[in-house]
């Protein structure tokens, strides 16, 4: 049987989504959690490997069991058991034998959180990132519209990214304010490796005024990491949403 599973995790203390040689990973807390309830070694398949530090509330696996176990009593037996791991399972559901996490989404939504105070996060910490100088958030958003569409997005592809590919089609992208906190949030079928924490460093250089927006179109342009702003930390960047 295939199932499918929602997490949410806090990924402070993880080394990412995949299973680790001799760090800790999440898939490896699920996968080990899975054979106390099971006695059987699934593998999970992931819609996204998120990296090291990097939350999700709506991150989806899926795995196959040789046996049928209610979906509610999976759920509850995993949430019990994955404890003091800073996951669980949000629900969880039999699926047909052709479902894919990772290659049947259409769209990945992530969020990138921004704490904007003078004063480092307390309550936040590990949760956000903090930038203390004022940020303008309508030229963050103004230089975020030219990313909307397909294009070559070299300049923001980590060096050590596989994908085959720099071209990619970012569906949309906004750019919001609430109190002290800005929110970068992308919608696309698929991201490269860094991308969303190489855009939102190099937003901030534009909300900080350290670039204009003409200067942000320009390094876009040249499709060389070089050119680009600063790798965002890890902890502001949250996995949020699949859609199949």
């Amino acid at each position: 049987m295939r199932y499918k599973i929602i997490l949410e995790y806090d990924g402070t203390d993880f080394y990412g989504w995949q299973r680790q040689e001799k760090q800790i990973s999440v898939q490896q807390v699920l996968e080990d959690t899975l054979f106390v309830c099971t006695k059987e070694h699934p593998v999970l398949f992931a819609a996204g490997r998120t990296d090291t530090g990097v939350h999700a509330t709506g991150q989806v696996a899926h795995f196959d069991l040789e046996q049928q176990i209610d979906p509610f009593q999976l759920q509850g037996s995993l949430n019990a058991l994955v404890r003091p791991h800073k996951v669980c399972v949000k629900s969880a559901e039999i699926v047909s034998d052709e479902f894919h996490a990772r290659f049947d989404a259409q769209k990945r939504r992530y969020i990138y959180k921004i704490q904007n105070t003078k004063y480092p996060p307390v309550l936040n910490v590990n949760r956000v990132c903090h930038f203390a100088k004022h940020l303008d958030e309508g030229q963050m958003q103004e230089a975020a519209n030219l990313l909307i569409g397909k294009h070559d997005f070299s300049t923001f592809r980590a060096s050590e990214c596989q994908a085959k590919s720099p071209i990619k089609t970012m569906d949309s992208i906004t750019v919001k304010r609430v109190g002290d906190m800005i929110e970068i949030e992308l919608m696309a079928r698929s991201f490269l490796h860094h991308q969303v924490r190489n855009i939102a460093g190099s937003l901030m250089w534009v909300g900080s005024g350290k670039w204009t927006v003409a200067d942000f179109k320009e390094a876009f342009e040249a499709c060389d990491r070089r050119r680009g702003g600063p790798t965002a930390v890890p902890y502001g960047l949250y996995f949020m949403e699949v859609e199949y």
